[in-house]
């Protein structure tokens, strides 16, 4: 499937760009979520028209999204669980989880959908969680867990 991209997408392209994607991907993810169109001649004509527009929203967005990383960038976000005597947990912290965390104690937005994990947050620990707001904006935090005190 083309399609032409109304905003810049990680390892996909930049704004205007006419790129090939697979089916569902185009279909499911880029058509439905508003963030391209089919390639065709009248909706590349819009796109060339609405560049500039597009450009200065696609601004907007990511100095709104550095403003929140600013917020969050190399702090620690501490979770206590149960966990067993070798140290892994009962149940691993799942990036909705660790996004409650992150509003509570820092007040920012972040979707489950941006945290990046690259291993399983299952045992006591600290991991670097690296959060992807968008394309060109993109922070680390800390997770640091701990068990539950037994009294």
């Amino acid at each position: 499937m083309e399609i032409i991209l109304l905003e810049n997408i990680l390892n996909l392209g930049n704004i205007g760009d006419k790129v090939k994607v697979k089916n569902g991907y185009g279909r499911n993810f880029l058509l439905k979520q508003g963030k391209a169109l089919r390639f065709n001649k009248i909706n590349q004509e819009f796109v060339n028209k609405k560049k500039d527009e597009l450009n200065k929203k696609n601004t907007e967005i990511k100095n709104k999204f550095k403003e929140i990383s600013k917020l969050i960038k190399n702090k620690t976000f501490k979770f206590f669980k149960e966990s067993k005597d070798n140290g892994d947990l009962y149940g691993s912290i799942k990036p909705k989880e660790l996004t409650n965390l992150i509003k509570e104690k820092s007040n920012a937005e972040v979707n489950p959908s941006q945290v990046i994990l690259k291993e399983d947050l299952n045992k006591i620990g600290t991991f670097k969680v690296d959060i992807n707001f968008h394309s060109e904006v993109k922070t680390n935090i800390l997770v640091q867990i701990d068990k539950i005190q037994s009294k």
